[in-house]
């Protein structure tokens, strides 16, 4: 689930991979080509949660009951009140029939699903009443004036216990045998279909063949899935309200984290660092509160150096302005990233302000004063609150890193004309601030406002530029 800096709900999607999936989106190239609703869902995006479920049939369940939930505004189907079809039989009849529902109720009666795939489960179910010589009437007692209007008498697919050819105790076997199928135990029945299928194949009577394939096909759909969650009153908090609850419970803070910070660095080898400071108000993204650095210490690949010198320059700079501090500072990292941030925070001479460390790969939550880390249940919703933090400010710091790497690359193309030297790139983009906009410029523009360029000299500027766009 897609949420925006609101903490709505904007798209629902679902994948086996789900990282293959997720990547897709944040693609340079996906930003640049998408069509314009793609673009404007990507832009949209500040956090996100995820649910595992256990099968492919459980996923289309789940997607449709978020989507009725949240009516996501990127979400165009799945919208109306249909909901997916459900096998039910009614043990309290005194011969009991298969029939489909949309709506299950506590109401005695066996329910099978919901199953996504509507035509397997009516073939499914037509098959296994005719097989087992089941009633398909529709009223709870079956009796000779029912019969009058009954077709199936006609084909010969019923029992017809309306006029008493079956006893009650051999119906009860035949539905009671059809209950086992549904709940799984259909082994015997795809080894017989399976059979039928190659007979069928080996005397070249391949319709007949697809026929019993298709069958066999829907049975294991079917009555493998049987057990599909409804998720009716599964417990999917994606409240923020409870993440911040538990993460105070969690971690034995003394005021509930309404206002949390957290900071990460993004560099390649210490070229071109900088650091990410993300802000979340009552579990919610505060974008507005966003801040981003260029670090400003020696180019070294230094990350506790780095993630000291933005602890600073931010509370530093809070303390000066006279404004509030957050209820818990977040570092991505493990202990040595806190033990850092604890320094720094100490060097400023600052009130004391929680902080933690969140380690990456087993989730590990670092506690000051504590050796041990922290592990969570991956189900509680403070860990989950505490990993869509720390990942919005990745995001926010890898976003800010690759547009600085692109601004370098465009750049280094003024390197490669022919009379334009480095003092000559410096001034080039210290009055027009970058390649782009000098593209835009005119050669007298470029040669009345840079010194030592002549008019001739910004056309071959001007000519490469656009012939290297």
């Amino acid at each position: 689930m897609f949420r925006n800096s609101s903490g709505d709900v904007i798209y629902v999607g679902k994948a086996k991979s789900l990282r293959k999936r997720m990547a897709s989106y944040f693609q340079p190239s996906r930003r640049r080509t998408a069509d314009i609703k793609l673009r404007s869902l990507i832009n949209s995006i500040v956090y996100f949660e995820y649910f595992t479920v256990n099968n492919e049939a459980e996923s289309y369940v789940l997607e449709s009951k978020l989507v009725k939930q949240y009516t996501p505004r990127y979400n165009t189907e799945l919208r109306d009140d249909k909901r997916f079809l459900l096998i039910c039989i009614d043990p309290s009849e005194k011969f009991p029939h298969i029939e489909l529902t949309r709506i299950k109720k506590a109401d005695g009666r066996i329910y099978f699903g919901p199953f996504p795939n509507s035509q397997a489960v009516r073939q499914t179910m037509n098959y296994l009443a005719k097989k087992f010589w089941l009633r398909t009437c529709k009223t709870a007692e079956c009796g000779s004036e029912n019969r009058k209007h009954c077709v199936e008498k006609v084909i010969h697919s019923c029992s017809e216990p309306c006029i008493g050819k079956i006893s009650e105790q051999e119906y009860r076997q035949k539905i009671n045998a059809v209950i086992d199928i549904l709940r799984g135990d259909s082994k015997e029945i795809e080894n017989e279909l399976q059979q039928k299928m190659q007979q069928a194949a080996e005397k070249k009577q391949f319709e007949n063949a697809a026929k019993w394939r298709d069958i066999l096909e829907n049975i294991r759909e079917v009555c493998r899935n049987a057990k599909i969650r409804s998720f009716d009153n599964a417990k999917l908090s994606t409240q923020a309200v409870d993440g911040v609850d538990e993460l105070q419970q969690a971690i034995g803070l003394k005021e509930r984290p309404e206002h949390i910070e957290c900071f990460d660095i993004s560099n390649i080898g210490g070229r071109l660092a900088v650091g990410s400071m993300v802000c979340f108000r009552n579990g919610k993204a505060s974008s507005k509160d966003y801040r981003r650095f260029r670090i400003r210490s020696k180019e070294t690949a230094d990350d506790f150096a780095m993630m000291s010198e933005v602890i600073q320059r931010r509370y530093k700079r809070l303390k000066e302005e006279g404004r509030e501090f957050p209820n818990l500072i977040i570092v991505d990292g493990g202990r040595g990233q806190l033990n850092v941030a604890i320094q720094a925070l100490a060097g400023e001479d600052l009130p004391p302000l929680p902080v933690i460390g969140l380690a990456k790969q087993q989730e590990e939550i670092y506690l000051p004063h504590k050796d041990e880390a922290l592990r969570l249940s991956r189900h509680n919703n403070g860990l989950k609150l505490l990993q869509a933090i720390r990942d919005e400010a990745h995001r926010f710091a890898v976003d800010y890193h690759r547009s600085l790497r692109k601004k370098r690359i465009s750049e280094s193309i003024l390197t490669e004309i022919n009379g334009v030297g480095p003092k000559t790139k410096a001034a080039l983009l210290k009055q027009f601030g970058s390649v782009s906009k000098l593209r835009k410029a005119s050669p007298s523009d470029i040669a009345d406002n840079v010194q030592g360029i002549s008019v001739k000299t910004a056309e071959k500027i001007i000519e490469y530029l656009n012939s290297h766009a």
